[in-house]
């Protein structure tokens, strides 16, 4: 006893030491494993919300906990409903674009692909005039305003991807290369419905979108999960798109305008949006079917801070089953999107119920219909469980590393908050150290279930897979990544593959945040927003 007192006074009272702790439980492979096969095969049909995949899904999320011998996490039940509804857009084939001298029609899923919001049974368009508007940004704090000196109601709106910063390497301007929120086409939707606009068209590129339009195409006459928002008063866009780039440059042509040049105009805070002086038509039939889907929420209890909250979140869904392939898979099994991060958080748990009880309590957060728009992440931030004012982080888990060992993570969203520190602390103990985002330009910030976290004000931690390859370095690390986003992202390949997985660097990863959850857990650290963080005051506003 003299002798642990002794190193107690050394260590400077940084941990409780009236109690050796018990060591912390080691992640195996045969921990991950077993549920990312389950989850990504094709008994789950790709997982999706209202379909017998949900069904599946969440059910085995219930066993699985109620094995490991977690808690309900909501009242007695292990479920929190998310009521939504399902829009099933059929587009008509074609869309009619004229101009004073010539007429064009353009071809559903190849040129453009459009959806709606509306439940109407038939929305249509007659010769909507087009306006261009740069890249449909209201941004104050860059004295930047596209929609200044025009109305746009009742018109449609074409604007491009991304934000003004990309691809000026200045950092002060829109973030430079790392996307903000206002390169999000859900915010251009979103600025567009504040301004009455009948619809938008956003200018496909893939390297500013980082993605492909075959990413876009997914939308194509397929059922799209909103919140169900029947008795509130909400105005929605006629109908939301893109276009590829070859058909905006062909909309420039038709109304006379030289493509480079009303691109270098957009990047310009002076910018004037528009009329094209182009006329479009088109329709959409709607069906829309109302029900609710599920998130589903364990816990572990603390033994001290019980109304001290730490939430772990990932989304168990996927899409589905959706168009073929070209080997005629249909079933889009979401194997690193997100089986393997819905995996994690099923090993975390049964590591927090194995190990010693944590101080405060830990919330397993399983949320519904990311793919669709965060949705039950959203839902769960609007109608919490436990408060957020009592809520100390979120550590959320989006596609887990399966490409072996790295001597990196990325931090999504680098310089927001504390968390990004406590992993830095963990990342240092094992040799291991954190990096940017390697592809900022993908907003990855604004595309997972920690940015419905943040939007509430809790401080929130999402990683990526790092690049830095033990073995065969960043450059192989960086192919792996382009990889996975040219060949299965949001595809039917994304399945689980022996011959091209390793999970020992997942098997890291997961042994991280656990550490840094663990580590939460048994303190009474709050971490905050960091000063330059858009976040912070929302924090601040109802903590004082």
């Amino acid at each position: 006893m003299k002798k642990q007192l002794i190193i107690c006074g050394l260590m400077l009272a940084v941990f409780s030491c009236s109690e050796p702790k018990k060591e912390s439980y080691t992640f195996q492979v045969s921990d991950l494993e077993p549920y990312i096969i389950t989850l990504a095969s094709d008994e789950f049909e790709g997982r999706m919300p209202f379909s017998e995949g949900e069904t599946k899904t969440i059910n085995y999320l219930e066993s699985e906990f109620q094995t490991m011998g977690l808690e309900p996490g909501n009242g007695d039940s292990y479920f929190q409903d998310v009521p939504m509804v399902s829009i099933n857009s059929t587009a008509a084939t074609e869309m009619t674009i004229k101009s004073a001298n010539e007429s064009v029609t353009f071809e559903g899923l190849k040129d453009y692909v459009i959806w709606t919001q509306r439940t109407d049974s038939l929305v249509s368009f007659e010769d909507a005039e087009i306006v261009f508007a740069g890249f449909g940004i209201v941004a104050p704090e860059y004295g930047w305003d596209d929609y200044k000196n025009i109305d746009v109601t009742g018109k449609i709106v074409m604007m491009l991807v991304n934000d003004p910063g990309f691809g000026t390497e200045d950092e002060a301007f829109f973030k430079g290369n790392t996307m903000t929120y206002y390169g999000r086409w859900t915010y251009k939707y979103e600025e567009a419905i504040r301004h009455g606009a009948l619809g938008v068209l956003i200018v496909h590129n893939t390297i500013p979108a980082g993605y492909g339009f075959n990413v876009v195409q997914n939308r194509w006459n397929s059922a799209q999960l909103y919140l169900d928002d029947r008795g509130q008063d909400n105005y929605k866009l006629g109908f939301e798109g893109w276009v590829t780039l070859p058909t905006a440059n062909k909309l420039f042509e038709m109304a006379g305008m030289n493509e480079r040049e009303m691109l270098a105009k957009a990047r310009k805070a002076d910018f004037q949006a528009v009329p094209m002086n182009l006329k479009a038509s088109s329709s959409l039939a709607v069906e829309a079917k109302y029900d609710v889907s599920k998130n589903v929420i364990a816990k572990v209890t603390g033994s001290t801070k019980p109304e001290e909250y730490i939430i772990y979140s990932a989304h168990w869904d996927h899409l589905g089953i959706g168009k073929p392939d070209e080997t005629g898979d249909s079933i889009y099994n979401g194997a690193l999107d997100n089986a393997t991060g819905t995996a994690a958080l099923l090993a975390l748990a049964k590591a927090f119920s194995t190990d010693e009880k944590p101080e405060r309590t830990v919330i397993f957060l399983a949320v519904t219909a990311e793919e669709q728009g965060l949705w039950g992440s959203l839902y769960y931030a609007l109608n919490p469980i436990y408060a957020k004012e009592k809520t100390v982080a979120n550590i959320n888990m989006d596609g887990i590393n399966p490409y072996g060992k790295m001597k990196d993570v990325s931090i999504i969203g680098v310089g927001q908050s504390d968390m990004e520190d406590l992993l830095n602390i963990e990342l240092e103990k094992v040799g291991r150290y954190s990096a940017p985002d390697p592809t900022p330009t993908a907003g990855y910030y604004f595309r997972s279930d920690h940015f419905s976290f943040a939007k509430v004000g809790i401080p929130a931690l999402y990683i990526g897979t790092g690049i830095d390859h033990f073995e065969k370095g960043k450059e192989y690390g960086k192919q792996l990544e382009d990889e996975y986003v040219q060949k299965y992202y949001h595809k039917p390949s994304d399945e689980y593959d022996t011959s091209r997985w390793n999970l020992d660097g997942a098997v890291d990863d997961v042994q991280l945040l656990y550490s840094v959850g663990r580590n939460l857990a048994n303190s009474d650290t709050w971490p905050k927003w960091k000063p330059s963080s858009e976040f912070r005051a929302i924090r601040e506003a109802y903590m004082k």
